[in-house]
């Protein structure tokens, strides 16, 4: 595709470099040894790679990818098998490489559609299974509990009726042991054998934090959609609160993100409505009791009385109320209209788009596949 752009100027299709399969295998024999269909959904994936790099080019406000890149061997690696997969009791059948032992953690009641097998980092496979349950998807009713959250870094979250959910910091208590196993892979001769087995260990460790984070991020989520009819949270651009070096690490590493997705795909599977508040709303200088609006609240007040009705607050209880009460709003309103009602506050002409997927979450403080086998 580089080749031909520079020679006519013009670029290659993803369904164009497909049919030049044929042609490539006679060239290169080891492309016989891959299933086709697997060869072919790498050339629509490098397609829409593409599309979306030129895209993001028209539209300066939305940075939606880079050029796309060759992949290094030792990074995480994948391969999508479209179809004639089977799943058996212990088992996977794949195209040209026959029964694979795979323990299978969820029955699959369907019929399977696209399988991706990936490698991680410490050498571990994992089979992600899309398959069809020709099952609706359960409408969603407002009639039930609802709760409102407030995500910050001292309590990871901070629910409406009083809960508080301690921030686990797991970076920090594997910090000392990924910065020595950095130390030792960095003093190891490039190319060696014992390069790669430290490499291997510090994907040990950084496999062990994600682990850890995403089991934490799975149960408190599962819990809340258990327990809850409608779950609001408030929508923050993480990505411009990283900036702030002071505390882009704390927040890069409790995963606000992907808590917020978890809540939108199990409580839509689920029948629950998930409501995202505008994260200008101001749910933390607004009294809850009396709708009074202070002027200035820095982070480090974490208790505030309000002028009007006398109330003490708790910050982030007062904000999760809030947050409650306007998600309540926009989703009786009818119209749809997902902006807090704040005039007092200025909003920039060039924001993006508020996307659960692109880990936008609440303010202050990967597509999910039905059945996974490992």
């Amino acid at each position: 595709m580089n080749q031909t752009y520079k020679e006519t100027g013009k670029g290659l299709s993803g369904y164009a470099v497909k049919k030049i399969i044929p042609q490539l295998k006679k060239e290169y024999e080891w492309l016989t040894s891959t299933y086709s269909q697997c060869l072919q959904q790498v050339c629509l994936n490098l397609g829409v790679a593409f599309n979306n790099f030129f895209s993001a080019r028209r539209c300066a406000n939305e940075k939606r990818a880079k050029y796309p890149r060759f992949k290094s061997k030792h990074s995480k690696q994948s391969i999508q098998y479209p179809q004639n997969v089977k799943v058996v009791d212990s088992c996977l059948t794949l195209p040209k490489i026959g029964d694979v032992t795979a323990i299978i953690h969820r029955p699959i009641e369907g019929k399977v559609k696209t399988v991706t097998i990936s490698k991680n980092c410490s050498n571990q496979y994992f089979a992600a299974i899309l398959f069809d349950d020709c099952k609706d998807k359960p409408s969603s009713n407002p009639e039930g509990k609802a709760i409102g959250i407030d995500l910050g870094l001292t309590h990871f979250a901070v629910t409406s009726d009083g809960s508080k959910f301690d921030n686990p910091r797991i970076l920090n208590k594997y910090e000392k042991n990924l910065k020595l196993k950095q130390q030792q892979l960095s003093r190891k001769q490039k190319g060696s054998n014992n390069r790669i087995k430290a490499r291997n260990k510090v994907g040990f460790v950084h496999r062990k934090i994600t682990n850890y984070r995403g089991d934490f991020l799975h149960k408190l989520s599962r819990r809340i959609v258990n327990e809850n009819q409608v779950i609001v949270v408030e929508n923050l651009n993480v990505k411009g609160m990283m900036q702030n070096h002071k505390l882009a690490k704390s927040i890069h590493q409790v995963g606000w993100g992907m808590f917020c997705t978890m809540l939108k795909y199990k409580a839509e599977m689920e029948g629950k409505i998930y409501q995202e508040v505008d994260r200008f709303f101001p749910s933390s200088k607004t009294c809850h009791v009396c709708l009074n609006q202070v002027g200035s609240l820095p982070l480090d007040i974490r208790f505030w009385t309000c002028d009007n009705c006398q109330t003490r607050h708790d910050r982030d209880i007062n904000a999760s109320i809030n947050l409650r009460d306007e998600g309540l709003r926009i989703l009786t309103s009818g119209t749809g209209d997902n902006k807090a009602c704040c005039p007092d506050v200025s909003r920039s002409k060039g924001g993006r788009k508020k996307s659960t997927a692109a880990l936008s979450v609440g303010q202050e403080a990967y597509t999910v596949p039905s059945g996974q086998c490992r």
